[in-house]
């Protein structure tokens, strides 16, 4: 069976050729960590030729058992 992915939003912070560092939004974090993924772009992203750059306000989906990383699912406007 899949395992289901969790979808988060946050900032791109960082871009390489093919890799990105999302800055993720937590509204429940009381210590005021920010919570960072390496994230690459999915498929439909990249068919599309949709350009991501630092600032970007996206949408990431991680796995439960390594939200270290993730791919960018949705570029917000």
């Amino acid at each position: 069976m899949k395992e289901e992915e969790v979808e988060l939003e946050g900032v791109v912070r960082d871009a390489q050729k093919n890799q990105f560092v999302i800055e993720l939004d937590d509204s429940q974090n009381q210590e005021g960590e920010k919570y960072k993924v390496s994230a690459y772009l999915a498929g439909k992203l990249r068919k599309n030729r949709i350009k991501v750059v630092v600032g970007d306000r996206v949408r990431v989906a991680v796995s439960p058992y390594d939200m270290s990383r993730g791919r960018i699912t949705y570029r917000m406007k």
